[in-house]
């Protein structure tokens, strides 16, 4: 199988780096990254139904009889290699050990295997990942937006979630993460899990959905009869997200990492008259092959890796603001931009400035 440049690069690099001959993926986002395949059946399970394996020279797919053939018909390229073995002789991860050249690597429990995370070769995005992600934020701000303007104050929480799923997996997108907040819910709680209650003066919508293993994560406010406060929130919140994507580009460019961000973000908090707001939620992070590859927390050690997408989520009592963000050298691309009202804000200890949605008034 042929693999973009900066995925072989990496993969080399993890052989070098543990020592070993071999090392394999089963959980899902590292096997997509890899393969740009699906190997999940069972959604609440940890890894798939096939596992992935390079060993210097090419990368073989080894699962059961049962997957083989869809899997070669309709999740790899023609060039991959695929093997199998008989469902009832073996697990995937005994199959994986009497197969793999050996000192081996993977990221699941493989007997006499290096325990190894996925994370640090997802990590930043890399050849062939942006023109995906491009579809993927496309609908899935085009969905939460279609879902929005379709609402009313009496949908319940529950209907608009159970509805918003169903638009994105008719465009085959998962949705692992669906939360709508109405009025009544939102200035209450941070993760607005959908209720019977219904939506009321106006309602949060945040997703974080997934297709080719590729997180797409966005929140919009629509609002019939809003508070008087809420634009205000609103607005405040988005100053927090402009502050943390301009210092993840000023760090992604000068090596710094995730708590640096953190500090930006506690210093805007402060700044737009919210001291301490941070507490109440995490502010997001590094997305890409996982719904957060890391969170910004303080003193956090992890790389800022350009390019790379981000989600920032910052929240103030009753408002939310969040996109998915690609990060470069060179500037930021909104991954879910859609048609949304937006304005203008202006990062926290800096001139640059951000077109960040706000709330749509329906009423």
């Amino acid at each position: 199988m042929e693999l973009p440049s900066g995925r072989v690069d990496r993969l080399d690099a993890v052989l070098d780096a543990e020592s070993v001959a071999a090392v394999w993926f089963a959980r899902p986002n590292t096997f997509a990254w890899l393969t740009g395949g699906d190997n999940v059946v069972d959604r609440t399970a940890e890894t798939g139904v096939a596992a992935a394996g390079y060993d210097g020279d090419e990368v073989t797919v080894l699962t059961s009889n049962i997957e083989a053939d869809r899997l070669r018909a309709e999740e790899l390229p023609d060039s991959v290699a695929v093997q199998s073995f008989e469902w009832y002789d073996s697990t995937l991860a005994e199959a994986v050990a009497a197969e793999s050249p050996t000192p081996a690597a993977a990221d699941f429990d493989v007997p006499g295997f290096t325990q190894l995370s996925g994370a640090t070769v997802r990590q930043p995005l890399a050849d062939g990942d942006t023109e995906r992600y491009r579809s993927l934020g496309e609908t899935v701000a085009g969905s939460v937006e279609e879902l929005c303007r379709s609402v009313a104050p009496e949908t319940t929480e529950r209907a608009a979630a159970a509805q918003l799923r169903g638009r994105l997996a008719e465009q085959g997108v998962e949705t692992p993460v669906v939360l709508v907040g109405g009025g009544q819910r939102a200035p209450a709680y941070r993760h607005l899990t959908p209720t019977e209650t219904a939506i009321g003066e106006y309602a949060i919508v945040s997703v974080t959905a997934q297709r080719w293993g590729l997180f797409a994560s966005c929140s919009r406010t629509v609002a019939f009869d809003p508070p008087s406060w809420l634009e205000e929130r609103q607005t405040a919140a988005a100053r927090v997200e402009a502050t943390a994507l301009a210092t993840t580009r000023a760090a992604g460019t000068s090596g710094g990492d995730a708590g640096a961000v953190f500090e930006a973000i506690r210093a805007a908090y402060d700044a737009v008259g919210w001291s301490g707001e941070w507490r109440n939620h995490h502010q997001g992070g590094a997305a890409g092959f996982a719904g957060r590859e890391w969170i910004a927390t303080p003193g956090g050690e992890e790389a800022v890796t350009l390019p790379m997408a981000y989600a920032w989520n910052p929240t103030v009592e009753g408002a939310k603001s969040e996109d998915t963000v690609l990060v470069t050298e060179g500037g930021y691309e909104r991954l879910t931009a859609g048609e949304w009202p937006t304005e203008t804000v202006t990062a926290v200890g800096s001139d640059e400035q951000f077109e960040r949605p706000t709330v749509l008034d329906c009423g």
